[in-house]
This record gives C-alpha cells, structure tokens and sequence, in this order.
C-alpha cells in the first residue's frame, strides 16, 4: 500500500512540473510584435530668415541670415495616419517671386500643394484621420484648414490662446489659418495617439503657450524626435539659446531640459525641423527619393 501511495504521490508531483514547464514555455514564446509605423517627410516651403539675431536672446547671429527648410510630415500607422504640421500658406504656391513680410525679417516662398504631395504616397485628404500641428505659427499651419474633416490634437493652451478673442484681431492670419479646423481634442499633456507607445505627442511649451513636439518608433528607423520650434538650429539646441519671440523663456529652457532627458531616455534620434540638412536626411515620399 505504502509503494502505491508513493507512486501517485511522484506521478502527481510529475503532472505539477509539466504544467509548470509548459506555462513557463508558453511565457517565454511570447513577445511583443511593434505596428509597422511609416514617416514621409514632404516639402512644406522654404524660409529665407533676413535677421537671424531673433533666434537669440543676444547678439550671437547679429547680421547674419539663413536659410530654414518648413517640412510637413504623414505618420502612417496600422491604426490610421497622423500629419504632423502643415508647412507654408499655400497661397504662396505659384507666385512668380517669393514673398518677403512687411518688417523685411522673412522672405518665404512653397513650391507645392499639400493635395499634390500626397499622392505621391497614394493618398487623399481623406485618408488623414489626425492632423496636430507642433504649433500655430504661420509657418506650420499653411494648409492646416485643408483638413477641416479630421480630428486637431492640440494642447488646451495653445487652442485657447489661438482662438481667444485677442488672438483673432492681433493674429488674425495665424488664427485664420486653424479657423476651419471643427474636431479638436484639446490635451492636456503628453498624448499616445495610438495607444501603443508609438506615436506620442510630448507637450513642450514655452515657444508659444501649447508648443508641442512628437515622439515615433519608426519601423526601419527606430525611435525619432521632431523637434517642432523648440530649436530652429543646431547651434540653439547646443547652447540652449531662446528666439527673443518665444511666448516664454523660463518655460523653453525647462521644456528643453526635459526634451533632452526623454531623447536620452529612448536614445532617440533628433531631427531640427527648419534645419535643411535634417529635412534632406529625413524619409521622403518615393518622388523626393529619386
């Protein structure tokens, strides 16, 4: 009797172990698989900057110019598509000469519309469900109103300050130019836009009240910053160095510190937007490829 309890006390103890190893097997199979997240990178207009000393608070670019790249970008995610800025007005397609604004700071000029350039990667207005722009300067909100059917991701702060009464006599072109867009989702904050890590809006503020920048864990390029204005050169994120029109410093400064911490963190390459040999390292749509 005493050999017979042994011998289902040791098969017992057997059938334990194997549903133990086959629970660990089936715990080690298991990873997890990251969404096929694609980033085109399209021509948004140029920016000749005629006074480069306002990228400073001190005299560090006194009488030198420059010329800045104004990229827009289409996120493409298993989940839906997501355009990060909107470039240039468009109106400023097809004028014979580049424009140059009343103070004589900035001569601009767009070579294409928003329409055109997104068939080269066979899509329409229609396919874009997300528009968020880094901010609501003039020269990121170009042909934002384009896209009046899709939902805006925008800070609390920088819909309430565009859209504020003051706003709309003292800006009236910047606010003239997100006027049309119905479907905000006002956040408050950082936004995982797909819920899954990779594609995460970071509020940065302090360029204008809402500034924010974008995070992406690209498929073939792993993980990536777009820095909206929160640096204009190379020179600004190295020496931390402030635009004399940014909304606030203090705020800029931090929204820096914290940029960094988190590019550190995700070892996360970081692309200046309106630095031109960013834009030319970026993923183009095919025709730019060629």
């Amino acid at each position: 009797m005493k050999s017979y309890l042994l011998i289902v006390l040791a098969a017992t103890v057997l059938a334990f172990s194997c549903k133990e190893v086959k629970k660990d097997v089936k715990e080690e199979v298991t990873e997890v698989v990251k969404p096929d997240v694609k980033l085109y990178t399209f021509d948004g207009g140029t920016v000749m900057v005629n006074n480069l000393e306002l990228f400073s608070q001190d005299t560090t670019y006194q009488g030198q110019t420059k010329e800045f790249s104004d990229a827009f970008y289409v996120i493409s995610h298993p989940k839906g598509n997501l355009m990060w800025d909107a470039g240039l007005p468009e109106g400023l397609v097809g004028l014979p000469e580049p424009f140059t604004s009343p103070d004589g700071n900035f001569t601009v000029s767009r070579r294409d519309s928003v329409v055109n350039q997104l068939k080269s990667i066979e899509m329409t207005v229609d396919d874009i469900d997300y528009i968020a722009l880094s901010h609501t300067h003039f020269d990121h909100s170009g042909h934002a109103n384009t896209f009046k059917n899709s939902r805006w991701l925008v800070q609390e702060t920088e819909y309430d300050f565009i859209t504020s009464e003051e706003s709309q006599k003292t800006n009236t072109d910047n606010y003239n130019a997100i006027k049309e867009l119905t479907k905000p989702q006002k956040l408050k904050g950082d936004f995982d836009v797909f819920g899954d890590g990779s594609v995460i809006i970071k509020s940065a503020p302090g360029h204008t009240p809402g500034h924010q920048v974008l995070y992406l864990d690209l498929a073939e390029h792993g993980p990536t910053l777009l820095t909206g204005d929160l640096y204009h050169l190379y020179e600004n994120r190295e020496h931390k160095r402030v635009p004399i029109f940014n909304f606030d410093v203090d705020q800029t400064l931090k929204s820096m510190d914290a940029f960094e911490a988190f590019a550190k963190e995700m070892n996360a390459k970081v692309y200046v937007q309106h630095q031109k040999e960013d834009f030319n390292k970026m993923p183009k749509a095919p025709e730019y490829l060629k």
